[in-house]
């Protein structure tokens, strides 16, 4: 009997080039390519750069830059989210026609007077585990009469999940295999703690929830590793991939590289880059020794 080859591991590093790498993406990106080199299996490479207004070519090549300073290398052809805009769309398709999303038209300022209004009278407003207030339930709550109303004045709007509908028309609890730096094992997924997350909005084909599990099963991405803060988001991920038949990867979620306030690094706050500390003279092996590599 013939022998039926194994597939190989594969594994990716997905930043989006809206600025300069630091410490925690040079974390990820070398944690990415050592497991996949360690499990004789596949590194890939994809660039996040659906927000267009934000990401620039310099950043992206800013990203190469950094990558090959390391020492890290990948397979070609590199995918780009901007690129593949009617792949989301498809798949957002098939859940407005399967009734599982809306059309939310409130702005960021109208949510936020309501959470103010609601919590000045001593209701505490509901938070997704980010700590974001909840999407009110105003535009869920639409008649579809109203709905295309609204649409056909060509108001500004996004599309968002109903988390509710979603999960009943799963219809069996969803769990995920995590290996990584915080909870381990078989973890029960708890999509309804997001709310009704936005899947595609007026200025962008899609959202982050709904590119990174179509990109993950294009691309046959087997292991996730990535940070602790998206530890929760996999519940959201799980659900997504469920409603879409997509497969289900393994996850390993790593300890995230703290600043010297005790937060996690981030591009907006303009955190120390890696280019930055390549000019202060580091090599490579001395900034893994540093990320505790």
């Amino acid at each position: 009997m013939k022998a039926i080859p194994r597939q190989k591991p594969i594994f990716r590093f997905a930043p989006s080039p809206n600025g300069p790498l630091h410490l925690g993406h040079a974390l990820s990106a070398i944690l990415n390519h050592d497991m996949a080199k360690q499990a004789d299996g596949r590194f890939l490479l994809r660039i996040e750069d659906i927000d267009q207004a934000r990401c620039t070519p310099d950043f992206e090549a800013g990203i190469f830059a950094d990558l090959a300073w390391l020492g890290l290398t990948w397979e070609e052809e590199v995918r780009r989210q901007s690129l593949h805009f009617p792949a989301y769309q498809t798949a957002l398709q098939s859940l407005i026609e399967r009734d599982l999303v809306y059309p939310a038209f409130l702005t960021r300022g109208e949510v936020k007077a309501r959470v103010a209004v609601g919590e000045a009278d001593g209701i505490p407003w509901p938070r997704d585990p980010d700590g974001t207030p909840l999407y009110p339930p105003d535009d869920r709550a639409r008649s579809n009469e109203e709905r295309k109303r609204l649409l056909a004045a060509s108001l500004k709007h996004t599309w968002r999940l109903d988390v509710d509908k979603a999960i009943a028309a799963v219809g069996e609890p969803l769990h995920w295999h995590e290996s990584g730096d915080g909870e381990r094992g078989d973890i029960i997924a708890d999509p309804a703690a997001w709310g009704d997350v936005v899947l595609s909005r007026s200025d962008a084909p899609s959202s982050y929830h709904l590119s990174v599990v179509v990109d993950d099963a294009a691309q046959g991405i087997t292991h996730v590793v990535r940070g602790l803060d998206l530890f929760h988001a996999t519940s959201i991920h799980r659900l997504l991939q469920a409603l879409l038949g997509l497969p289900e990867p393994l996850y390993h979620h790593h300890r995230l590289i703290l600043g010297e306030d005790g937060k996690k690094l981030s591009k907006s706050q303009g955190d120390t880059g890696i280019a930055e500390w390549r000019r202060q003279g580091w090599s490579p092996l001395e900034l893994r020794g540093r990320i505790g590599l």
